[in-house]
């Protein structure tokens, strides 16, 4: 079977520029790619996503949430979304940002080349969706939104261990403080 063309082109990244990739490592491998092979950013995202490895647990963690009828519900987004007053995200970065409830008026810091930012730049929720939140909870559907909710940047580095063992818990913990039972993820 022939090797994936992510496959082989992250060996030939990790040995020119190191086993952490950098940012300007992965726009090289990019550029790289789409020299050698026809393909769109999509096609090329769904190849890589389908090839990378997950990691493995010993334990599987449950909970036990209410009915959402009585569930308070927060987004959890990696589209490194802040408030204009907060610190950026940076390559590579493994930090989170909190925002209220109310916060409309937040940037957008995902840098890929392969994020579409048109829909975001017309309807915020095509990334947060805090409006359609807010509308299941006047429905009853919910039983209500955060008051706070999280963004972390999509580019993770690749064992994702800072996110797992440091700031999605402690990102976790200040939803749970903020009485959270139910966290929707949005990765973009």
């Amino acid at each position: 079977m022939a090797e994936n063309a992510f496959i082989t082109l992250h060996r030939r990244t990790t040995s020119r520029f190191g086993s952490r990739i950098s940012w300007q490592a992965e726009e090289w491998a990019t550029a790289t790619l789409w020299e050698s092979k026809a393909m769109s950013s999509d096609q090329m995202m769904r190849e890589f996503g389908a090839n990378l490895p997950a990691p493995e647990f010993d334990t599987t963690p449950w909970a036990s949430p209410p009915p959402l009828a009585e569930a308070t519900v927060a987004i959890v987004t990696s589209a490194a979304l802040h408030r204009a007053d907060q610190e950026r995200f940076t390559p590579g970065d493994t930090s989170y940002r909190l925002f209220d409830r109310a916060d409309r008026e937040l940037v957008l810091g995902h840098w890929s080349s392969n994020f579409d930012r048109s829909a975001f730049s017309v309807d915020i929720n095509s990334v947060y969706p805090i409006d359609r939140l807010e509308e299941l909870a006047a429905d009853g559907v919910i039983g209500g939104v955060a008051p706070r909710h999280v963004a972390f940047a999509g580019n993770q580095p690749d064992t994702v261990s800072e996110l797992r063992l440091d700031t999605g818990p402690a990102a976790a913990a200040d939803l749970r403080a903020d009485g959270v039972d139910v966290a929707i993820l949005t990765p973009v």
